[in-house]
């Protein structure tokens, strides 16, 4: 077990925690959670050797083996299945010494070692290496890649398969999400909920908390109170636990007024000088409940948009990708992309990283020329954009204040006079850029920070469609619930990208799938999206089986043999009675189903026409459409949309009656 009795950690002069008492069992799982700046990195670094405590004691058990994510860039030549097989550093000494024994020609030291690599799993290690760099997201045919050519993201995902690929007892975890796309993100929960040593993690990710870890260490006021469940039961108990200490509190300020109230009264009279001493040695003695500090919460809001036409935009036939450094030459990610987006509509984009998500966000911003086809934006639009590295939109040398006075020249607080400089400081404070963090410049600010400031410079805007690309990779629980409160009251359109499932559900109503070149409807929720990714995985997995047990007899052959002896000797039966029987139970079916049948066949050629319809219309618009044009056929599309769900809802329902009613008749 991992045992903190009385521990006092510093970080320099100030103290993160003091005199904490906390015990681990071997085998749980633990989310660490609190404030930025409450301890959680410093604990980490006790835990794993790097920093000794201040006070008190500390035990882990001495024979546990330890993984942790490596935090530097992974920089070698090193093939990816070589990189992650390093991080099993048994077996890399056994191979080692295996070589210097094969140098001397030891065979008795050679034996040896081979029982040992045996042992250590040596012989199935490739494939359990190549296994966690495919859960990650990475393709078959990159398994041979160098590490050096891979993006620092995926470099990132090969570091996590490296520790996940080291044997141990005790894993930890600093926000192992933040370079994971939904996918991934997925596997790695079914991952670690297998894995059988103790896990404490560190992360930002409400739902990745909650399908991973059983019990939660919060981190507060320079102390750790441990709750016996995930992520949403401390959240339930710590609201229960702070509204009761919050009456405690009150009641004990009532019982002290009162206290103090007969002491004034009383202490200068002689017949009442013991009572009145008697209640001050009471209210010495009183152990006093502390009052509820509650942090200090973020929020904001965005603004009226500037204009709201619709639709918001129309992409025609767009071939979608990246140029060369030299301009001559393309590669094409998306292919025919053609699709409308209609004011007040809120799209979750999913897929895997590096099937063209930010691709297709870049080229209806314009950040990414298209390769052929065209993009066409309704009157007056304006677009806000999150980029998933916040230095596409930042400037690393400039502060805060340098670029909403740039903003405030380009937009005008009160068009056309630019913002006074207090106005900027005003707006920027409440976004916690206070005092002289205005004139930080941007390249020495945190993550979180970096992304808080483009959130601000979003609100300034005021933009009709927001295009987020993973916005919430730097950001702690309460801006991300902050954003999500935001996003729900913008009355523009938005478009999101983003591993976070919370923030997608409370902010989507429909989803797009990015995939083998195609944008698409999806068409399901996140629990149905997840199902589709564990079949996907299972199928990848199975295809990789497949190569390996090439040219073995399959076992369902020999199933099918067998089933079909014992069909052989199965006894006769009356097959016209059977044949009559047969039909009367297709008649009788007919007669309930076929009414049902009817009703939904109309309803598909309703929603087919109306569909065609509407692509006809948002065809017709173009960057030669008048004013009028737009708006005119942006209400008819508006109506047509508002058929095709409302025909799509009766379908629903008619499909899952007939589905009933065909299950129930086998």
């Amino acid at each position: 077990m991992i045992n903190l009795k009385d521990l006092v950690l510093r970080r320099g002069t100030k103290v993160l925690l003091d005199g904490v008492n906390i015990t681990i069992q071997p085998g749980e799982k633990a989310a660490l959670v609190g404030r930025n700046g409450a301890g959680k990195s410093t604990l980490f670094a006790l835990l794993n050797g790097s920093l000794h405590e201040d006070g008190g004691s500390f035990f882990k058990p001495a024979g546990w083996r330890m993984a942790q994510v490596a935090q530097n860039m992974p920089e070698t030549s090193d093939s990816a299945t070589e990189f992650v097989l390093g991080g099993d550093s048994r077996l890399a000494e056994l191979n080692e010494r295996l070589k210097e024994a094969e140098a001397n020609d030891d065979g008795l030291a050679m034996a040896q070692i081979y029982a040992e690599l045996a042992d250590a799993g040596a012989y199935d290690a490739p494939a359990r290496a190549q296994a966690l760099i495919l859960g990650l997201g990475f393709q078959p045919a990159e398994l041979e890649r160098p590490v050096n050519s891979f993006s620092g993201g995926w470099r990132m995902r090969l570091q996590l398969a490296r520790a996940l690929m080291s044997p141990s007892d005790l894993l930890l975890l600093d926000e192992p999400t933040n370079h994971l796309d939904l996918d991934a993100l997925i596997w790695l929960e079914g991952w670690l909920a297998r894995y059988p040593g103790t896990m404490i993690v560190i992360s930002h990710d409400r739902e990745f908390l909650d399908a991973t870890t059983q019990v939660t260490l919060h981190l507060d006021q320079q102390n750790i109170t441990r709750y016996g469940g995930n992520y949403s039961f401390f959240e339930e108990q710590r609201a229960l636990k702070l509204e009761q200490q919050q009456a405690a509190f009150a009641r004990q300020q009532d019982k002290i007024a009162h206290l103090q109230k007969f002491i004034d009264r009383f202490k200068a009279k002689a017949t009442k000088a013991r009572q009145a001493q008697s209640r001050v040695k009471a209210l010495e003695r009183m152990e006093r409940v502390a009052p509820v500090l509650a942090e200090a919460e973020f929020s904001f809001e965005f603004k009226e948009p500037l204009a709201l036409p619709n639709p918001m935009l129309v992409v025609k036939n767009a071939e979608m990708g990246y140029f060369t450094k030299e301009g001559s030459e393309h590669k094409t990610i998306l292919r025919n992309v053609s699709l409308s987006v209609q004011s007040g509509q809120r799209i979750g984009i999913l897929g895997a990283n590096g099937q063209g998500k930010s691709t297709l966000i870049k080229s209806i911003v314009g950040d990414a020329p298209l390769i052929s086809g065209e993009v066409t934006q309704g009157k007056g639009l304006a677009i806000g954009y999150f980029a998933q590295q916040e230095l596409d939109v930042l400037h690393e040398n400039d502060n805060p204040l340098e670029h909403f006075t740039r903003l405030a020249r380009s937009y005008g607080a009160t068009p056309p006079n630019p913002a006074r400089e207090q106005d900027l400081r005003n707006f920027l404070g409440s976004f916690n850029f206070d005092g002289d963090m205005v004139k930080q410049a941007i390249g020495t600010m945190s993550g979180g920070e970096k992304a808080r400031l483009v959130l601000a410079m979003l609100v300034w805007q005021r933009p009709g469609l927001l295009l987020l690309d993973e916005p919430t990779n730097h950001l702690d629980l309460a801006t991300r619930e902050a954003l999500g409160m935001a996003l729900n009251s913008f009355e523009g359109t938005l478009m999101l990208v983003s591993h976070d499932r919370a923030l997608l559900r409370t902010v989507s109503d429909q989803f797009w799938l990015v995939g083998q070149g195609k944008v698409q409807d999806f068409e399901g929720d996140l629990e149905d999206y997840q199902r589709y990714v564990l079949q996907q995985q299972k199928e990848l997995r199975a295809q990789l089986e497949a190569k390996k047990e090439a040219g073995k007899e399959p076992a369902a052959s020999v199933s099918a043999s067998s089933a079909k002896a014992q069909q052989a000797e199965a006894p006769a039966v009356n097959q016209r009675e059977q044949r009559r029987q047969e039909s009367l139970n297709r008649q009788k079916m007919a007669e309930k189903t076929q009414p049902l049948k009817k009703k939904i066949a109309a309803l598909e050629k309703k929603m087919a026409d109306s569909q065609a319809e509407k692509e006809s219309l948002e065809a017709s618009l173009g960057a030669d459409s008048t004013p009028q044009e737009w708006a005119e056929s942006g209400k008819k599309i508006k109506d047509l949309q508002e058929a095709i769900d409302t025909a799509e809802e009766e379908w629903f329902t008619l499909s899952e009656e007939l589905q009933a009613l065909l299950q129930a008749n086998g």
